[in-house]
């Protein structure tokens, strides 16, 4: 079976019935955060994966006068969309073969980890804007890698099936024939999906590696995911 059939079939919803949205505001702001630090005010953004909308309902209210388009490809997310639009265009379509237009922002959020190809994935979307904005689960850790169940988890029930490091997301999005304009960790411990007993716990360690070394504590420690804003 192919792996993209969890999208399709309902297993995905099956395994995640929340599809993450409680975490849309938490990443709607690291994109909010990102595009008006680079003094970016966008009139049109596209959303590729997402999912429930609720991110681009979430940046509605921060770019009311941005045209909000949404991508995804399984029926399942169809039930979040017919609830409440608030005035944003969603297609249950293939983006690459059903987008005609150019957006000013395209937006892939915790996306190309899931794809059988990310780089030819990432090819095909780099003619669809002007800018991007990536942002990057980083699964792959010291400390992931000697436990090896956290990574069997995000690939059995979220579906990751790339892991990465900071160095490696950002090498494999220029690698794709983009140039990265700035990148930033978000701090996925304060997420709401963090907010466990285990999350809690190794709170007190990452925080204290990270203010010694950031990048260090990450490689170690993980719990981090990372924000990109690139240029085709």
């Amino acid at each position: 079976m192919k792996v993209e059939n969890r999208y399709l079939d309902g297993s995905y919803r099956d395994a995640n019935p929340e599809w993450d949205r409680g975490d849309s505001e938490w990443k709607a702001k690291q994109v909010e955060k990102i595009l008006k630090g680079n003094a970016v005010s966008p009139q049109s953004i596209v959303e590729v994966g997402c999912g429930s909308g609720d991110i681009l309902r979430h940046l509605r209210r921060v770019f009311p006068g941005a045209k909000l388009v949404g991508y995804d490809i399984s029926p399942q997310a169809k039930v979040f969309w017919d609830a409440d639009t608030q005035g944003i265009e969603f297609y249950l379509e293939d983006f690459h073969q059903h987008n005609i237009t150019k957006h000013e922002i395209l937006l892939m959020l915790d996306v190309f980890e899931h794809v059988r190809d990310p780089y030819s994935f990432l090819e095909q979307s780099r003619d669809h804007a002007k800018l991007f904005v990536f942002h990057i689960p980083l699964d792959l850790s010291a400390l992931s890698v000697a436990r090896v169940a956290p990574l069997r988890l995000a690939r059995r029930k979220v579906g990751h099936l790339h892991s990465y490091t900071k160095d490696l997301a950002i090498e494999t999005i220029i690698d794709c024939g983009y140039s990265v304009i700035d990148f930033a960790y978000t701090k996925k411990y304060l997420s709401r999906s963090s907010f466990t007993f285990r999350g809690c716990l190794a709170f007190i360690p990452r925080f204290l590696l990270s203010v010694i070394n950031k990048d260090f504590s990450v490689r170690i420690l993980g719990g981090e995911s990372l924000i990109v804003l690139a240029k085709g």
